[in-house]
């Protein structure tokens, strides 16, 4: 029987990259889609010249395969540039994935191009609330993911079997995953997929610093903390010098005029794409105590599909 989120996306295996702010590239996001998982440019942090340029190299080593995007709503300030260039390339993409904001009015205008339109959730209210709006998928998400998270907290083991019961279409599991065992767990919670952020940083074909590639092989899952939450805001960071200055500031109750400069996306950049680890700070979930590796994308799909199989296999003898 075909997967839901294969049927939907085109791909061979369902198994998502996430958005990636900074160092979500076109070359990731079509090795990603060539090896039959699926790939997404990431938006975030990129101008729209930035943007048709990381399509553009997403196309060409796509090799046919179909890949997505991704768009932060609350990320840019003139969101109609935007959507006016993915309105422009809806003929080379298959799908966008919407994350943090509301994207009930953009998704009839991106299905009517013929996208099948991701959102991503962070409990099962949000989760009702984009079906009702006519997702096609939902990405739920645990907070143990790296970047951006719901202010709920919930993790993903909490959250998946949850959203899956409140919706009827089909759900792709996020946050902490980054190898074969969490994706069949993810399976058996009732997830249709998944999707990966962190794991798909530490590939070969990921623009990322190799500074932040590196920490990613050195750091455990207790390495990680939460920025912004002192705004209402839950980031999850990798730990470092910098980070701990954000934490000290943020003790202190801070205005939000206080706080920008040093949770702004330029000092994410200056670390992820940089490699000034010291003079900012990089996404980064908890699944990284179990990254060991520097693969290319290709041998990082063949590995996590292979572990899968195995581990759902097991546990048909566990119970």
């Amino acid at each position: 029987m075909e997967n839901e989120v294969c049927r939907i996306l085109g791909c061979q295996v369902p198994i998502i990259e996430g958005g990636l702010a900074y160092v979500g590239n076109g070359m990731l996001a079509g090795a990603i889609s060539a090896a039959g998982a699926f790939g997404q440019v990431g938006t975030a942090g990129r101008s729209i010249a930035q943007v048709r340029e990381q399509i553009e190299e997403a196309k060409k080593r796509a090799d046919g395969r179909p890949f997505g995007i991704n768009l932060p709503l609350s990320e840019h300030r003139d969101m109609s540039e935007y959507v006016h260039l993915i309105t422009e390339y809806a003929p080379v993409l298959r799908a966008i994935s919407l994350s943090a904001g509301n994207p009930r009015p953009l998704i009839p205008h991106f299905q009517q191009l013929g996208l099948k339109v991701m959102v991503v959730v962070s409990t099962p209210e949000q989760a009702v609330k984009a079906e009702q709006a006519g997702a096609d998928l939902l990405v739920a998400e645990g907070y143990e993911a790296g970047g951006h998270n719901g202010p709920a907290e919930l993790t993903t083991f909490t959250l998946i079997p949850q959203v899956v019961r409140a919706v009827s279409i089909p759900v792709v599991a996020a946050g902490g995953i980054v190898n074969g065992t969490g994706i069949a767990a993810a399976l058996l919670l009732g997830a249709k997929g998944v999707q990966l952020g962190t794991r798909f940083v530490a590939t070969q074909e990921c623009e990322a610093h190799e500074n932040y590639k590196r920490e990613l092989l050195l750091r455990k899952s207790a390495d990680t903390t939460i920025i912004e939450r002192s705004m209402g805001r839950v980031t999850r960071v990798l730990k470092s010098p910098f980070v701990e200055q954000i934490l000290e500031i943020e003790a202190t109750h801070p205005t939000w005029e206080t706080l920008a400069p040093y949770v702004s996306g330029t000092k994410n950049k200056t670390a992820a794409i940089l490699g000034q680890m010291d003079e900012g700070w990089v996404n980064c979930g908890q699944g990284v105590g179990m990254i060991e590796e520097l693969p290319t994308a290709a041998d990082l799909i063949e590995e996590l599909v292979t572990q899968t199989k195995e581990h759902l296999a097991r546990a048909q003898t566990l119970f």
